[in-house]
């Protein structure tokens, strides 16, 4: 199928390294012109260089942390610079830490909200002039499974992340008018530095491996495997296109069928 992404142009935040980058390498795979993001200069070079040097597409970065209250604006003003308009936006931040709902102070919950939610909401905000210009806008939320079926000890990302998703579906129907389609992806457990992290946790927390965590994540799974990132980035990329014209307010799990439930 051709996705109809040639020539789009992509602002894709957290994407020096993890399921951020992986999506970004994809959209170039496809033809888009992609700007990443993340706050270190020299993994954005290199991770920039290995998307041209396996794509073929001219890769440009815009450093920053996007969850900084008062940067959120200029890198989506450096993108839409660069590409010269913006039609596709994904917002995607790291995780707050693990830990029990006891454990977590209140400077915690201001910081987790801060990077889970109120950085989409600033991207968004600061990218809807952009895509109002846009013939094919399309913004993608990147969340967590968590949202549909919560996961022990991440407390912080099981709540705030909600809150993302109420705000992608309130904007798909809000912003339906103007032709801006917003999905969220919902991605299981995924090979990524961020999933070794939250392992490492529960292995020092339970007194095991993290090779016995991982195997039991794998034998709770359907397809009895985590995800590559590169997976998740397919359907990131297939939701964010022209092929998904009449997608729009869908929350769609990429979970190896983890989440038990039927809604």
């Amino acid at each position: 199928m051709n996705l109809g992404l040639e020539g789009k142009k992509a602002f894709v935040a957290g994407s020096s390294r993890g399921l951020g980058y992986a999506t970004a390498l994809v959209l170039a795979e496809e033809g888009c012109q992609v700007v990443i993001n993340g706050r270190n200069k020299d993994t954005l070079t290199r991770s920039a260089n290995s998307i041209e040097n396996a794509t073929g597409t001219r890769t440009s970065f815009a450093v920053g942390d996007a969850a900084d209250p008062e940067l959120a604006s200029d890198l989506i003003d450096q993108a839409g610079s660069s590409l010269g308009g913006l039609d596709l936006l994904v917002t995607n931040t790291g995780g707050p830490p693990s830990g029990g709902f006891e454990s977590i102070t209140e400077d915690s919950w201001q910081e987790a909200i801060n990077l889970a939610f109120m950085s989409h909401v600033r991207l968004i905000r600061a990218a809807l002039p952009y895509l109002r210009e846009s013939s094919d806008a399309s913004v993608l939320t990147i969340t967590s499974y968590s949202v549909k079926q919560p996961i022990p000890n991440l407390i912080l990302s099981n709540s705030i992340r909600l809150a993302t998703i109420g705000l992608t579906k309130s904007l798909a129907l809000e912003l339906g008018p103007d032709q801006i389609r917003f999905n969220s992806i919902l991605p299981g457990w995924t090979k990524t530095e961020r999933v070794l992290e939250l392992l490492s946790f529960r292995a020092e927390q339970k007194d095991t491996s993290v090779e016995e965590e991982m195997d039991q994540i794998m034998a709770a799974c359907p397809l009895g495997r985590m995800a590559s990132p590169d997976e998740i980035a397919r359907a990131a990329a297939f939701l964010l296109s022209p092929a998904a014209s009449y997608l729009t307010g869908v929350m769609l799990n990429a979970d190896g069928g983890m989440y038990k439930g039927t809604m």
